[in-house]
């Protein structure tokens, strides 16, 4: 069973996203918040599996709650057996524009992922069960506005992310550019001629070197030091080319 907290500082919307998720057959809530301050308490005291966090681009604290929430330390569960033992809680964030301009501190403060406040009940459902077996989630009408956003971040910053991305090892970085292109790990597995366990211990690697958390922030990562082109700015592929693509064409990760 997933165990997720909910912050919204909004009675109704609390009422209405916990009886969703609890209709969930493996969903339930374990608590609520109504700012980041309860919101990191909570989740000290709860452990939930994921943070889901709803609250307006105008509270600063948004970014600072997540990055706290994030390096929690974590007691592992007793059954030992779920994929979240042990490690911090999750956190899905919900915006309400994808002009959100915290949306990429957002991601680089460590949340697993970003949805649309305008997303369908069962997008919100599969997001928050992705992000709980670690995998990450953006919607794609903000994969644009966000990486144009981290592409305009100072030279001092993209010199110091290249020199981490030239610590890769040759098949890291080959990995790193497929995930950034939206291969799924079997997609990356059997055009790279290796084991699905083995992509798996590439990423946990390529995230270590980078400094990255989750697999949407290895994404920006790839787009930041020019490693990918933006799908917008790729050529166009002829049509008869189409059926041989892998991913889905939105440079997002699909999951583990």
């Amino acid at each position: 069973m997933t165990t997720v907290l909910i912050v919204n500082d909004q009675a109704l919307q609390r009422l209405g996203l916990r009886m969703f998720l609890e209709a969930q057959f493996d969903l339930t809530v374990v608590g609520e918040a109504t700012d980041c301050a309860q919101a990191v308490r909570a989740a000290t005291a709860l452990e939930p599996d994921v943070v889901l966090l709803d609250l307006g681009p105008t509270d600063a604290d948004r970014v600072q709650a997540i990055r706290r929430i994030t390096r929690l330390g974590r007691r592992a569960k007793a059954s030992g057996t779920d994929p979240a033992s042990g490690l911090p809680p999750r956190v899905l964030v919900l915006i309400a524009s994808d002009s959100d301009e915290y949306a990429g501190a957002t991601l680089r403060a460590g949340a697993d992922g970003i949805l649309l406040k305008d997303a369908l009940p069962e997008e919100l459902a599969a997001a928050v069960r992705i992000v709980a077996l670690g995998g990450s989630v953006l919607s794609p009408r903000l994969t644009r506005a966000l990486i144009e956003a981290v592409r305009e971040r100072d030279s001092t910053d993209k010199s110091y992310r290249r020199r981490r991305l030239s610590g890769l090892t040759e098949r890291e970085t080959e990995v790193l550019a497929a995930l950034a292109s939206g291969w799924s790990n079997t997609e990356i597995a059997e055009r790279l001629s290796i084991a699905p366990t083995t992509v798996k211990t590439h990423i946990s690697s390529i995230l270590a070197k980078i400094g990255a958390r989750a697999r949407v922030q290895a994404v920006v990562f790839a787009y930041e030091t020019g490693l990918v082109r933006p799908p917008w700015q790729q050529p166009r592929p002829r049509e008869s080319d189409l059926s041989d693509q892998p991913g889905d064409g939105s440079g997002l990760p699909r999951g583990r």
